[in-house]
């Protein structure tokens, strides 16, 4: 599904560059939940974005669903994020006088569904993620876990081929934390291809698979054992 090659990623305050990410290989099949981990400054957020097409590599190479990213032009690759991906930030990017069933129908009116459809599809990801009866509710109205609840409706509500999260637990307690990433592997059970930016070992160790980052390069990566692996050690 994803496929890096020696991407890099450099920064330029005045007369000082920074490079952030430094050679990066990396792959990701259909259908993994995959956690990236590192300390602050390891370059995680900025490896996300770069394989979410948010923000363009100094170098190297994405392809993204069979589709070399460096041949497209601005308006391929924001058609590309929208029709092909979902986002969750930590913020929750809720748009703030919108209620719960229009801030998820907002980017599927932008795909040009019908009005009908657009809020069938919304109410329908609201209430997977258990949120349907807060259809009518404003942000403001909601939980910090309800809000993060609404942008994982908004970002699954077209079926993306694959759900990017930067640190969606962040700003949550526990329980809220704890119901997200629960969301997080019932997807994942159903087939969606997820990347999650985290810091939080309990909810990493959720994930199908663990890839550490450190200065800008990958330094350890673990995987799951499949079921074959699982039943031979058996």
């Amino acid at each position: 599904m994803i496929t890096t090659k020696n991407l890099t990623r450099s920064f330029t305050n005045g007369d000082v560059e920074t490079q952030v990410l430094k050679g990066i290989d990396f792959t990701a099949a259909e259908g993994e939940f995959i956690a990236i981990m590192g300390r602050s400054g390891a370059g995680k957020s900025t490896f996300l974005y770069q394989i979410s097409l948010l923000d363009e590599p100094t170098s190297g190479e994405i392809v993204i669903d069979g589709q070399n990213t460096h041949d497209m032009s601005a308006e391929e690759k924001m058609n590309f994020r929208l029709l092909k991906f979902g986002y969750v930030f930590q913020d929750y990017a809720l748009l703030p006088e919108l209620t719960a069933l229009e801030n998820v129908a907002l980017p599927l009116l932008m795909q040009d569904n019908p009005k009908k459809v657009a809020y069938a599809k919304a109410a329908g990801a609201l209430e997977k993620v258990g949120l349907g009866h807060r259809l009518g509710n404003l942000p403001s109205q909601m939980s910090g876990g309800e809000q993060q609840r609404v942008s994982i409706a908004r970002a699954i509500a077209h079926e993306p081929k694959i759900l990017f999260a930067d640190e969606p637990t962040a700003n949550l307690d526990n329980h809220s934390s704890r119901s997200i990433m629960d969301i997080f592997v019932d997807l994942h059970r159903k087939g969606q291809t997820i990347i999650m930016v985290t810091h939080e070992p309990e909810y990493a160790d959720m994930a199908q698979r663990l890839v550490h980052l450190d200065d800008g390069r990958i330094v350890t990566v673990i995987k799951e054992p499949t079921l074959q692996e699982a039943k031979q050690e058996i």
